[in-house]
């Protein structure tokens, strides 16, 4: 008959830091010692030293490293999985005693690009630092979000400006963002005659800036995709159906820029703004305070 071996008294049982937990997390969310190091305000080495800790604590690796990248082990898993429970826990609590207590929810409005682009990580951030604030995301064209706003249904919203639209030379401009031809890697969609373009919905700035320029530099074009989405976009140009006017940030993997050997002409920048019902209350604010820090640290 097999002995049952005794439990470990309460005692005997390691006692984890959440500040061990944070880097640990910190290195899987960056993919790298030296990024997670940026977060947590430490060196690589210190990094290093802190996982090593926490391996030595619990007894067995919870990273693989080689020199390209780290991966997490079968208990690194387990580890991020209540490490992630334990640090948003740690957050909550401490939230409750040194954030004003705001509670409330907000109606945020946003592009679609932004929603995919930016809104995620910010929006994490926003609920780590105010867990008494939900947020519900609206997610449409510019022209529909100033209405909304001005109706009373959105509390803020993220516009572009710089497209025309009714309102948006009022709104608060948190960052300006260059446009760019973008296409696919190894297409041939830039060498056609005429060029052909991916454009957004009428009044879109990205499309008025590509279209105005394709015009003054005497280009022929062609609209070859329209979609309202970021995501219909992309895939026009990886299917090397159309080239598109797209910010400097969402280029990334086979969607690069143009090349200037064929000489497309250069594209302004353009802005996202920030408008706010004139009603809004406490907890409207803080999300405006924090998509402001968000975009200026951007």
């Amino acid at each position: 008959m097999n002995q049952l071996l005794p439990l470990p008294q309460s005692g005997s049982l390691p006692l984890i830091e959440l500040d061990l937990l944070r880097t640990f997390v910190a290195i899987v969310d960056t993919g790298s010692f030296a990024a997670a190091g940026e977060v947590v305000l430490r060196t690589p080495s210190a990094v290093s030293m802190q996982i090593k800790k926490l391996e030595d604590l619990l007894g067995r690796p919870v990273l693989t490293r080689d020199s390209r990248s780290v991966s997490l082990t079968r208990e690194g898993e387990l580890l991020l999985e209540h490490g992630r429970r334990m640090l948003a826990l740690n957050r909550e609590m401490a939230a409750r005693f040194i954030i004003p207590d705001i509670a409330g929810e907000v109606r945020l409005g946003a592009p679609d690009d932004v929603s995919e682009r930016m809104l995620p990580a910010m929006l994490r951030r926003f609920g780590e630092t105010h867990p008494g604030i939900t947020v519900n995301v609206i997610v449409e064209n510019t022209n529909i979000l100033i209405n909304r706003v001005e109706r009373g249904d959105v509390d803020l919203s993220v516009i572009t400006c710089g497209g025309g639209f009714r309102g948006d030379d009022a709104a608060e401009i948190l960052v300006w963002e260059k446009l760019v031809w973008a296409t696919v890697r190894g297409g041939i969609a830039a060498e056609r005659d005429p060029i052909p373009v991916s454009v957004w919905e009428e009044g879109c700035a990205w499309r008025k800036a590509g279209l105005d320029g394709l015009h003054d530099a005497g280009r022929n074009y062609r609209i070859a995709f329209q979609s309202a989405y970021i995501s219909g976009q992309k895939a026009a140009i990886l299917a090397d159906l159309a080239i598109a006017p797209l910010p400097v940030s969402a280029l990334g993997g086979d969607i690069i820029e143009v090349d200037e050997k064929f000489g497309l002409p250069k594209l302004p920048d353009y802005g996202l703004g920030l408008i706010i019902a004139p009603d809004a209350g406490p907890a409207v604010l803080a999300a405006a305070d924090h998509l402001r820090a968000s975009f200026h640290k951007g």
